[in-house]
């Protein structure tokens, strides 16, 4: 980070400086870098793409500030956006500067065990229903109408990750095939349209620090857009298979035993949303096959030599498990 450049930066953005400008690295590697940066008086969260290894579409700087743009002043938790810098003049790189938000984020198992069990089973329910807010939200008053495609949003996502398998697979699997033979004759005629958020779970939101059942921001928005909002259900439930810790390196926090299980998520989510889960073993079917690619393509990346992370070579490990997974909800759609 040049402090010098974004110190000229925000000052050009009209942003009233105090005192001397510092800045920490918050985290890095494969995402997006992200920086705190503050003066004698304000707190700004600065984020850039990685220095190397860019994927575009993944590292969407514009994408994240404009869907938290649109998302102002609706009842989903946002930090306020303050500047956004997409031509890169100032360091080179698209950058985004929004408002630090205070507050804990759980990650793993460690930061859940301070929680007491009341504590998580209620932030469970309330990150539900933060998810049902945003499914919730007009996106064309929000300014969001060209920020997706939804129409065909989950034909296009089975093809997406059966291609992906293609690019990163590490051996034959034959359950893969067959899942997505499955997914693609099951392919839901008509579906909702709504933002969807793409990654969301308990590590990519803030709570408040003095009480955790209340969400003071959802972040991570990289791989937000318009589409299905099952597909974003389904995929916070999946992510609560205890397999998951294989992809992610760690004993994650949202595929704890004590937290909700994935149906009474699903079915709280039907509640806060009024929304019918229909088709509802197909999306499952779609977010196992979408997390079994993932998993695989760590992997692939480690063995060709990529910083992907501590247990990034097991990974892999967690790819027939959540196949098999998906083969086992799209036999309940079939029959």
């Amino acid at each position: 980070m040049d402090v010098g450049a974004l110190r000229t930066f925000l000052v050009e953005e009209g942003i009233d400086l105090r005192g001397e400008l510092r800045v920490e690295l918050v985290s890095g590697g494969r995402s997006n870098l992200t920086f705190k940066a503050y003066d004698d008086e304000n707190t700004w969260i600065v984020r850039r793409p990685p220095v190397s290894g860019l994927t575009p579409s993944a590292h969407d700087m514009a994408r994240e500030y404009t869907v938290a743009r649109g998302l102002q002043g609706t009842a989903v938790p946002v930090a306020r956006t303050v500047a956004f810098d997409e031509q890169g003049r100032a360091l080179g790189a698209p950058m985004t500067v929004v408002e630090f938000v205070d507050g804990r984020v759980v990650r793993d198992a460690a930061d859940l065990s301070v929680l007491t069990d009341t504590q998580v089973r209620a932030s469970a329910h309330a990150l539900v229903g933060v998810l049902a807010d945003l499914h919730a939200v007009d996106y064309q008053a929000a300014g969001l109408g060209t920020f997706g495609r939804p129409e065909g949003f989950v034909a296009r996502q089975v093809k997406l990750w059966a291609g992906q398998w293609e690019r990163v697979k590490t051996r034959e699997l034959p359950d893969v095939a067959a899942l997505h033979a499955a997914l693609a004759e099951s392919v839901p005629r008509s579906a909702a349209a709504s933002i969807v958020h793409g990654d969301f779970r308990i590590d990519n939101t803030i709570l408040d620090a003095a009480d955790p059942t209340v969400v003071r921001a959802v972040v991570d928005w990289e791989l937000s857009t318009l589409g299905d909002p099952l597909t974003d259900v389904a995929l916070m439930c999946v992510y609560r298979s205890p397999v998951f810790d294989l992809v992610l390196g760690m004993d994650a926090a949202w595929t704890s035993a004590r937290l909700p299980s994935a149906d009474e998520l699903a079915q709280a989510y039907a509640t806060a949303s009024g929304r019918d889960l229909g088709e509802w073993n197909f999306y499952l079917a779609l977010a196992n096959f979408k997390l079994g690619v993932i998993g695989e393509g760590i992997t692939h990346r480690a063995r060709q030599g990529s910083s992907a992370g501590s247990g990034a070579e097991h990974a892999a490990e967690a790819t027939p498990e959540f196949m098999a997974a998906g083969l086992r909800a799209i036999s309940e759609v079939a029959s």
